[in-house]
């Protein structure tokens, strides 16, 4: 069974050729440069104009994230169904759903300072822990439920969730405390936060407090700020991380992250 890991995370249509055929993004990038791939834009040219070549592409190209998409994020059935690829579709056809599309068509044309923070976020990353692996991250049209999805060495981000604090659909369902992270500058913190936890879970071998829980959570935020080298989580349990690693000057970003005794982090 896939191991997902999800929090609260559409798109640009974009053709090129004559074939309608959409080009993955990145094909000339160096080779440590991190740069979404635009599964949306496919995405979105099926769910606007039922192109079948779209369809297609979204099937062979990237079989992994479609089938994560309709039956992890969207739940409508599973990919094999003879029936799936109307029911997907079908439930694009909400206004509020076109709405989004449209919405980040617009906002999301260009990801170049995503790409670029991406970039700097998993070089510092991988400095500290050399054998974590930077995972294939695309972008994808969610429904307002998942923000970021993370398994099978993959990271999805749903641009539909990051449309800011005051997008008008936001305010009928959203309190301002999530609203506000709901926003560009959110992107990558979610992205690194979700695919460190991935990599560092919670340890499941030994029972877990609400204070070891909040704990852990603290180290994983730590870590994004210093790798993203932003303030982004600022909590107490942030906090006593920073203290615990000012005592501690030898431990490194790698230590920290394998350690869970949190009693002796606590202290």
């Amino acid at each position: 069974m896939r191991k997902v890991y999800y929090i609260l995370a559409l798109a640009l249509l974009a053709l090129w050729g004559c074939e309608w055929h959409l080009k993955p993004n990145g094909s000339d990038r160096a080779e440590d440069e991190v740069v979404v791939e635009r599964y949306d834009r496919i995405q979105s040219l099926y769910l606007t104009t039922g192109d079948f070549s779209a369809l297609q592409q979204l099937n062979t190209e990237y079989p992994m994230q479609t089938r994560a998409l309709i039956e992890d994020v969207l739940r409508i059935g599973r990919v094999n169904d003879p029936e799936i690829n109307t029911k997907f579709l079908k439930f694009y056809q909400d206004i509020v759903l076109q709405s989004l599309i449209n919405e980040v068509e617009q906002q999301y044309a260009n990801m170049d300072d995503i790409n670029k923070e991406l970039t700097e976020a998993f070089g510092r990353l991988r400095k500290a822990v050399p054998e974590i692996a930077v995972p294939q991250i695309y972008s994808q049209i969610g429904a307002l439920d998942q923000s970021i999805v993370v398994g099978n060495n993959t990271l999805g981000i749903s641009l539909d969730k990051y449309l800011g604090a005051d997008y008008p659909l936001y305010l009928k369902y959203y309190p301002k405390s999530q609203r506000e992270q709901m926003v560009r500058s959110m992107i990558v913190p979610d992205c690194m936060m979700f695919y460190i936890l991935s990599q560092f879970p919670m340890p499941h071998d030994k029972e877990m407090s609400q204070s070891d829980c909040d704990i852990h959570m603290g180290k994983i935020m730590w870590v994004v700020n210093k790798v993203t080298s932003k303030r982004t989580f600022k909590n107490s349990y942030v906090a006593m991380i920073d203290r615990y690693m000012k005592r501690h000057k030898n431990e490194t970003i790698a230590t920290l992250l394998r350690n869970n005794d949190y009693a002796s982090i606590a202290k």
